[in-house]
């Protein structure tokens, strides 16, 4: 079972993490990915659908044409966990496919 990171875990990651930032009002990690048009940003969310469901961990995420806004947190564990760390690294690999 997942557990929620420290302090200095969750340091750590986002310093690994460049272009996510802790949430304002969440124990969460939040992204905002804008791709050329709506195809991409759908066949984006397509993969990381994909990854998320065989994770078994799935992102709370919004789209409206070419902005795709993702948040990830444990609701499990009550906030953020390595899960959410794993799942953020395949989203950034899946962004850099676009250019993003």
């Amino acid at each position: 079972m997942a557990e929620k990171l420290t302090e200095a875990a969750r340091a750590a990651a986002l310093a690994q993490l460049p272009k996510w930032h802790m949430s304002e009002d969440r124990d969460a990690i939040e992204r905002r990915l804008v791709f050329r048009d709506f195809g991409q940003a759908f066949a984006f969310m397509t993969r990381v659908a994909l990854v998320a469901e065989a994770m078994d961990h799935h992102p709370e995420w919004f789209n409206v044409y070419k902005t795709v806004d993702i948040l990830l947190s444990t609701h499990d564990v009550g906030g953020l966990s390595e899960l959410d760390i794993k799942l953020a690294r395949r989203i950034d690999t899946f962004a850099a496919d676009f250019g993003l």
